[in-house]
């Protein structure tokens, strides 16, 4: 967290003068374009007030469990999920809120740990029975990157059905014709109930209504890279191959760029690649992928702000949505100049 010292010196005025800013002390005599560079730069380096710091301890928010829906050793091989997790982590950690890590195992978390917490944020997809048991053992509860089938808990996630059907209509206008999907299946209470994970139903429903769809090139299996792999050798083997292909997350495209790579094809003149996430390796791969930019700290971030909300006695349940970019990189013929570029 900045300092008054480094955001003065970032401005060229006095410690003072900053702290007096920030502060709203209106009998300062300064001009407005100091005044406003004061405050755009305590915004960049993240600065907080004392008054801001103080805020958790005011709302009794000295502890949050963060509840994970993956095991350690899933997390460890998502950036996105480590992404998320570091922007809950880093936000309590400039309110001064201590986080206790749960994550996923055979049983419920015990009831003890969740009692003792000020109040729960919850990461990922959770069934019925998970939600039920979170909500009976601690009141402030609110979903980080999932929005539970219901209105009356607080939740913040970005809408991933608009994001793919975004991604879709820009590879279009990009000049794609056979677009491609693939994708993993969501299992709900086990193995008894499955159905296509978001950008998986929304590619489906977007190409139904296109008059496109074809299920011999919209496969599922699961979100890793050696699944993106098997499933981008088998849409390509196709007679009719496409000349674009979506993975649901970037792990999917680091296997479809190998798969690509060993049937001789380049990207993105044979097959474009576009993907989710924009994990850090992205821009890094050859050639850089294009992906969609979900807002994956702002989303750990949100969900903080949100429990301060809840502990501060806001009673409406709120449901945040955080907008999402695509991110042209060289895996995609760019994007023609245009409304949606």
């Amino acid at each position: 967290m900045a300092t008054l010292k480094e955001i003065a010196n970032a401005v060229g005025v006095s410690p003072a003068t900053v702290s007096r800013v920030l502060n709203f002390d209106q009998t300062l005599s300064v001009t407005a374009k100091t005044r406003q560079a004061i405050i755009e730069t305590a915004e960049v380096m993240k600065y907080e007030t004392p008054r801001a710091r103080n805020r958790a301890y005011q709302q009794g928010l000295s502890k949050v469990a963060l509840v994970h829906y993956l095991r350690p050793e899933q997390e460890l091989v998502d950036p996105y999920y480590v992404g998320l997790r570091l922007g809950i982590e880093s936000r309590c950690q400039a309110l001064k809120i201590e986080t206790v890590k749960v994550y996923h195992t055979d049983s419920l978390p015990e009831a003890s740990l969740l009692r003792s917490a000020s109040g729960i944020i919850a990461i990922g997809r959770h069934d019925d029975n998970e939600i039920a048991w979170l909500r009976r053992h601690n009141r402030n509860l609110v979903f980080a990157d999932f929005s539970p089938p219901t209105d009356e808990l607080d939740s913040v996630e970005s809408d991933l059905m608009l994001a793919t059907r975004k991604l879709l209509q820009s590879l279009t206008q990009a000049g794609y014709r056979r677009i491609a999907f693939a994708g993993w299946v969501d299992i709900y209470d086990g193995v008894a109930r499955t159905q296509p994970e978001k950008r998986c139903r929304a590619y489906i429903e977007w190409a139904r209504e296109a008059g496109v769809f074809d299920e011999r090139i919209c496969l599922t299996g699961n979100k890793t890279e050696e699944s993106g792999y098997k499933l981008t050798r088998q849409i390509l083997s196709e007679p009719n191959r496409p000349d674009a292909l979506i993975t649901a997350n970037d792990n999917m495209a680091v296997g479809a760029y190998r798969a690509i790579h060993e049937m001789g094809l380049s990207i993105p003149d044979d097959i474009a690649v576009a993907s989710f996430n924009d994990i850090s390796v992205a821009q890094f791969m050859s050639p850089p992928l294009t992906t969609v930019h979900l807002a994956t700290e702002e989303i750990g971030e949100s969900a903080v702000e949100l429990l301060l909300e809840r502990m501060g006695g806001r009673e409406l349940p709120k449901r945040v949505t955080l907008a999402t970019s695509i991110r042209w990189r060289g895996s995609t013929r760019p994007l023609p100049p245009g409304p949606a570029s």
